[in-house]
């Protein structure tokens, strides 16, 4: 959906747009590095259906619960897409890397340095209780989220704006601090959600807390009902101010998007099977393999498909906590990378629908192959004359992971990883499980809030305990599961996460890998902190050309792999998903979204065939 992402990472966009003065730009949308695809009369997207119909419902399905409507807040469980009710002034597309277009501003205006920009709001723009959105609650939306927001984006925020003022009731300008990359400032502003000051006001709302009240946005979407825990109802306000805006055109065409929680995987497939809810992104493989054979697919009521996908992988690993002394020795964390088997899981777990996740930006132009270019080599030597990197960065091939063999336990992994942890100090004792010189056992816990992912964990344990390492798996529910990975407890030894990146870095790379905000952010699960990821992540926001952001990206992944922080896992190619008949989309999709919440339709038709059938209520 275009509402903003939990955790307000920036958005990375940047420059196009058609001179208004000798010193000033203005235009319809911004793009990083070069023109923008859609002019400024454009009538609708490419990859939708302009003449989509509006009605029906989709639903999907959630984990566990939720006790929150406020997704901007660490206290709680938000509620799935409960970010949905808030749009920005800036909004991205699903076919077009680095480039955002006007949504709630009508143009915007900066000069080709980008010190400053100012947007100029669309006079018939409203929140949905029809009250008008200005640039007052622009700026109160700003000054929110620097005062209130997610600790590591506050960080991040405040070096970046020196200021924020009022121009007109439309009319607001941004003024960027100086010595601080300016390439994506006008779209890391751009990209906050903008919420109703008065009602925020009115309602004695806080940003920090948890709350079942959702703040009052501007998007298509209202809250429609919500049964807390259990299922929430988003309604398509047929008052939406912007649905005649050519950004709109076939999308937002559901009238009700639903979300029914489970509390583990097997029993939300077979709530979808029963038609409690009708589409499935299958994650599972086995599912996928074995478990489509009801009726309902036999006789063509719930389709099985899949989709391509030109999508970056999502980055899935287990994350090891490196605030733990444990973990400070890179042999230690090579050793517990060379025991997860992902050869043998792919075959006898996964059916071999997987590949393996090498890259922080794997499956994109962006990942780092073989040998260091003669680019990124000029980028990487002053970080190894300096002591930062080891000398080998500069000839070694980037980091894979590991290879196992057909079986289990792979031995010769084991003979490495035995090795590594030798000469890294941990001794095995006589009860075989390896101790420090101070006699404490290497003990490692994985958390696991998915009874789908023993069958992944515990193989892996049993491989890590015949290396000597006291490994357990504790089961926690979803609930346990935030409380402990969230700051500022990071209670975790290693979880299941995702190595976050954008196929336009900008300055979310502080939030996802930066020192600065290591100890406060809720992306850096693992607590990375590298002076040399630390100066490449401000060389890549620094690029200013397509080029330059590539090699240094490249430069960075290299970097990033050689911490080992991660046992990366899997992803897939392609989309594998289920729905009833009745829902259609554009062919073909876009390369990057699946879409099926924002421009998918309803087919009226099918939906009573299959009512006419008994397979839907």
């Amino acid at each position: 959906m275009r509402a903003w992402r939990t955790g307000l990472a920036a958005l990375a966009i940047g420059l196009s747009a058609l001179p208004l003065r000798a010193e000033v730009l203005v235009g319809h949308g911004i793009s990083t590095f070069g023109d923008l695809k859609y002019p400024a009369d454009f009538r609708h997207l490419d990859y939708v259906n302009p003449d989509a119909p509006k009605g029906g419902e989709i639903s999907i399905w959630g984990f566990g619960g939720f006790d929150s409507m406020n997704p901007y807040s660490v206290k709680g469980r938000a509620a799935g897409l409960s970010s949905i009710f808030y749009e920005s002034l800036l909004e991205g597309v699903a076919d077009e890397v680095g480039a955002s277009y006007c949504l709630l501003c009508e143009t915007l205006e900066y000069p080709p340095g980008r010190e400053w920009v100012i947007f100029n709001l669309r006079p018939e723009a409203k929140f949905a209780d029809g009250s008008p959105l200005t640039a007052e609650d622009v700026l109160f939306s700003y000054q929110l989220f620097l005062d209130k927001g997610l600790t590591d984006f506050r960080a991040v925020l405040s070096q970046q704006v020196e200021s924020a003022e009022v121009l007109g009731p439309h009319r607001i300008k941004f003024t960027f601090k100086a010595g601080f990359p300016t390439r994506d400032l006008p779209q890391t502003v751009g990209g906050l959600p903008v919420l109703s000051k008065a009602q925020y006001q009115a309602k004695g709302l806080d940003l920090e807390e948890g709350s079942m009240t959702p703040f009052l946005g501007s998007a298509p979407y209202v809250l429609d009902r919500v049964n807390v825990g259990q299922t929430v109802v988003y309604r398509r306000n047929p008052d939406y101010w912007g649905k005649d805006l050519p950004i709109a055109q076939g999308r937002n065409n559901f009238d009700r998007i639903r979300v029914e929680y489970y509390a583990d995987y097997s029993a939300a497939f077979e709530g979808f099977k029963g038609g409690s809810y009708t589409f499935r992104d299958e994650a599972s493989s086995i599912s996928w393999a074995t478990g489509y054979d009801f009726p309902a697919v036999q006789n063509g009521h719930v389709k099985k498909v899949e989709l391509p996908s030109g999508t970056m992988a999502s980055g899935q690993a287990f994350l090891m906590n490196l605030r733990r002394e444990k973990f400070a020795d890179p042999r230690v964390r090579e050793a517990i990378g060379l025991m997860f088997n992902f050869e043998w899981s792919n075959e006898t777990l996964f059916y071999g629908i997987y590949s393996r996740v090498n890259s922080i930006w794997e499956n994109s132009y962006l990942e780092a192959k073989g040998t260091p270019s003669e680019g990124e080599i000029a980028i990487l030597k002053p970080l190894v004359d300096e002591g930062l990197l080891p000398a080998s960065i500069l000839t070694d091939e980037a980091v894979m992971a590991p290879v196992s063999g057909n079986r289990q336990l792979d031995r010769g992994n084991l003979r490495k990883a035995n090795a590594l942890l030798d000469e890294a100090g941990w001794a095995v004792g006589s009860d075989g499980l390896r101790r420090n010189a101070a006699g404490e056992t290497l003990k490692v816990e994985f958390l696991n809030d998915s009874q789908t992912f023993d069958r992944v964990i515990i193989p892996f344990v049993e491989n890590l305990r015949r290396a000597g390492i006291d490994a357990v798996m504790t089961r926690i529910d979803n609930a346990q599961m935030e409380a402990r990975e969230r700051p500022p407890s990071y209670d975790f030894d290693i979880v299941t996460g995702n190595a976050r990146a954008s196929l336009t870095p900008g300055s979310e790379l502080k939030q996802f890998y930066g020192s600065a905000t290591a100890d406060v952010s809720v992306f850096n699960l693992m607590g990375l902190k590298s002076p040399a990821a630390d100066r490449l992540i401000d060389l890549v926001i620094a690029a200013t050309t397509r080029e330059e952001m590539e090699t240094r990206t490249h430069a960075l992944d290299r970097v990033l792999r050689a911490q080992r922080f991660w046992v990366p896992q899997w992803f897939k190619a392609n989309h594998t998903v289920a729905y009833y008949d009745m829902y259609e989309h554009p062919d073909p999709l876009p390369p990057y979204a699946r879409g099926e919440l924002e421009f998918w339709w309803f087919n009226a038709d099918k939906a009573e065939a299959l009512k006419a059938a008994g397979v839907l209520r």
